[in-house]
């Protein structure tokens, strides 16, 4: 198995930027901050100066290179292709060889490389909710009632899922002769916090027939470690990831996660041929469920009497990978929804994933503008594929004392399924 490249393996693409600032009008960071450092041409410039010597890990280095979601934004719209997103990560895994980890990288790598502790934390969490948590009044989300490390005190959380998904179901549901047989990775967000989301995940593979594998081996995808600069856990998660969803031959791996999806199908690939095959399997499920011809399906039902107005969130991860119109064909098709494009669909939430809980003031900022374009769109609610973009997207709607719910886009075609069981 190959490692995760270094940073002096992007000599040459770091190379490649020509500093013309084209990445500044994406940039969500830079958009709600408004510092040279916060852009991608600022850091690649403080990562061509590092492997130059030319500075030191003094703090405000450290601040500026910290303050990066990794979106790939600036990357789909850089005219050098600059991998910026890639780069960022390299320096953070320079910056953790040279210094250590900081404690709240040291915290996330902890508890990804310990899947038991994790299962354990959010089972204890999950049963502990009432004391834990306490209702919003008026709007959707959960607020800790006590303070906990890196997390605001203003901060909307849904709650843990006292029994997670994996084990509420077998590792195999059988599905119809003939039919194709798919491996969900579910993810640590539907596994511990949005177990509802992978119900209707296997409703809707029921509904078409598709058998099911859940590896029950799987783990977290390594994208949160990633994102702290954590690469020997990185390569840790993926060597197990392999073994789970290799051990039993499928169709496809399919992700209900953006987040999810990048890291299985993007940063799996620098581990080399040995990773191919799982590479190249994996599918969102909106990609594949409008490969297996449901959009027809769901068209041929009769329309709602009643219909909900909904608008749709892409995920940055999914995005920069194109995958644009398979959860909007999904979505346009349900007999309980009225379609509305929400201006700029294609912006950061501001979640980024370690991201928001380091930097929760900007990503505040990031999802505030993000709830204006909800609120322009007339819709009551904002669907999307990723469960990390759910969790923000109610927070910034919640602190622009909103009322729109975000959901996950499973969870409307649920509703849709089963209008149709009971009209049968």
């Amino acid at each position: 198995m190959k490692k995760l490249k270094r940073l002096d393996e992007y000599q040459e693409e770091i190379a490649q930027c020509v500093k013309c600032g084209a990445c500044r009008a994406h940039c969500p960071a830079f958009g709600a901050e408004k510092h040279e450092g916060r852009v991608a041409r600022g850091k690649i410039a403080l990562a061509d100066a590092l492997l130059k010597g030319e500075v030191d890990l003094e703090d405000k280095f450290l601040l500026d290179m910290s303050q990066c979601l990794l979106c790939g934004s600036c990357c789909a719209q850089c005219p050098n292709n600059v991998p910026t997103d890639e780069i960022v990560a390299a320096t953070r895994r320079e910056i953790a060889r040279r210094r250590g980890l900081s404690t709240f990288a040291k915290g996330v790598a902890g508890i990804l490389s310990r899947p038991e502790l994790m299962n354990l934390l959010a089972k204890s969490g999950g049963k502990l909710s009432t004391l834990l948590f306490k209702k919003l009044p008026q709007s959707s989300g959960l607020r800790l009632r006590f303070p906990a490390p890196f997390i605001s005190a203003d901060r909307t959380l849904p709650s843990l899922a006292s029994t997670p998904f994996r084990e509420r179901y077998p590792e195999k549901i059988a599905g119809a002769a003939g039919r194709p047989t798919v491996a969900f990775f579910t993810g640590c967000g539907i596994n511990y916090m949005y177990p509802e989301v992978g119900v209707a995940l296997l409703k809707a593979l029921q509904f078409i027939g598709v058998t099911v594998v859940i590896p029950a081996g799987q783990g977290c995808c390594g994208l949160p470690a990633v994102s702290a600069g954590a690469g020997e856990v990185v390569e840790q998660l993926a060597e197990q990831n392999l073994k789970a969803l290799t051990a039993t031959p499928v169709d496809c791996i399919v992700t209900a996660c953006a987040s999810c999806h990048a890291g299985l199908g993007k940063v799996y690939q620098d581990f080399g041929a040995e990773f191919a095959p799982l590479t190249a399997n994996v599918k969102d499920i909106f990609v594949f469920l409008v490969e297996q011809g449901l959009v027809e399906k769901l068209a041929a039902l009769p329309k709602a009497a009643k219909r909900m107005k909904v608008t749709y969130h892409d995920p940055c991860h999914l995005r920069t990978q194109g995958i644009t119109k398979e959860p909007r064909a999904i979505l346009k098709a349900l007999p309980q929804v009225d379609y509305v494009e929400m201006e700029d669909a294609g912006t950061c939430c501001g979640l980024g994933g370690t991201y928001s809980v380091y930097h929760y003031d900007t990503a505040k900022k990031i999802g505030a503008k993000k709830a204006g374009f909800i609120e322009e769109s007339g819709a009551a609610l904002v669907a999307t594929d990723c469960p990390g973009c759910i969790m923000q997207l109610q927070d910034a709607v919640n602190h622009a004392g909103q009322q729109q719910r975000a959901v996950h886009i499973l969870s409307l075609l649920m509703e849709a399924l089963e209008e149709v069981r009971e009209d049968k």
